[in-house]
């Protein structure tokens, strides 16, 4: 028996009446607000790049673990993505568009096959916003506040269903959370290589003690 079976193969019995009601908001806004959140629900995760290259670029006058966690950054995001793929696969829930069609959605259907649970989306950008809190805290947050719109424009333009964008965020965080204690370990390796011909891309860096991290705004 498939695992499937078990799991939530038709996440319409979770939440689809919560799912039900965003569709309806969605429908009533104003049609400028709703291609402002379809446009940012499909490139909105272009941000995040720039908010790692951002920190990456703030890193190379600072200490060497906060390098390390930067540099990790993209990294934990592949981690987070790989993790998820995995849970598509295992529990391979319809979209929600496809399970309750007479939904009408902003953004059109992915095909069938093109599993719901979880967000990739919302694992990339929370992931991303993890990853960053544990280099800049001030940073961090505010692409947290990001992280959570992107969840939340998957659910308004008709792709997921609530608790698919939740534990979407909940991979990305958890996954995010030990693998950017472990980057903070790497900074000896950041420290040689600041020695050496990646020099001008690492910066010169300057002396802050391991904790250092949990002050930094």
């Amino acid at each position: 028996m498939s695992p499937s079976f078990f799991l939530a193969y038709d996440g319409s019995g979770i939440d689809g009446g919560l799912y039900t009601d965003v569709i309806g908001w969605a429908h009533s806004s104003p049609s400028w607000f709703d291609q402002l959140v379809k446009v940012w629900s499909a490139v909105g995760l272009g941000l995040f790049a720039v908010f790692m290259a951002y920190g990456w670029w703030k890193a190379r006058s600072d200490g060497s673990v906060v390098m390390a966690r930067v540099l990790a950054s993209p990294l934990i995001v592949i981690a987070a993505y790989v993790v998820n793929s995995g849970l598509k696969s295992l529990v391979q829930e319809n979209r929600p568009c496809q399970q309750m069609p007479t939904s009408v959605t902003l953004e059109t259907c992915p095909v069938a096959g093109d599993w719901s649970f979880p967000s990739n989306h919302s694992v990339i950008a929370f992931a991303a916003a993890t990853a960053l809190v544990f280099a800049y805290r001030r940073l961090g947050w505010v692409a947290m506040v990001f992280a959570a719109l992107m969840a939340a424009s998957r659910v308004w333009v008709g792709v997921h269903y609530p608790h698919d964008v939740a534990v979407g965020a909940l991979v990305g965080v958890v996954v995010g959370i030990p693998l950017a204690l472990l980057a903070g370990r790497l900074a000896p390796l950041v420290d040689r290589l600041r020695s050496g011909p990646l020099a001008p891309v690492l910066g010169a860096g300057r002396a802050v003690a391991a904790v250092d991290w949990q002050h930094r705004y």
